[in-house]
C-alpha cells in the first residue's frame, strides 16, 4: 500500500448524480484538471471507488 494517492479530476461533475459532486468535492477537486494529494487509507479509497469514472488515481 502507498502512502499517498494522486487524484486528478479528468471528467465534469456536470450531470453527475449529487452524492457524487460531493465526493468529488469532499476530495478537494473543484475544477477539471485539478489534482490532490491525499493520504491512503480505506476512507479515501472507498471515496474514490465511489466516483471512479471522474477521476484518475496514481500511487505515489
Amino acid at each position: 500500500m502507498a502512502d499517498k494517492l494522486r487524484i486528478t479530476l479528468v471528467k465534469s461533475t456536470i450531470g453527475a448524480i449529487p452524492k457524487h459532486r460531493k465526493t468529488v468535492e469532499a476530495l478537494g477537486l473543484r475544477k477539471l484538471n485539478k489534482t490532490v494529494e491525499m493520504p491512503d487509507n480505506p476512507a479515501i479509497r472507498g471515496m474514490v471507488q465511489q466516483v471512479r469514472h471522474l477521476v484518475k488515481v496514481e500511487e505515489i
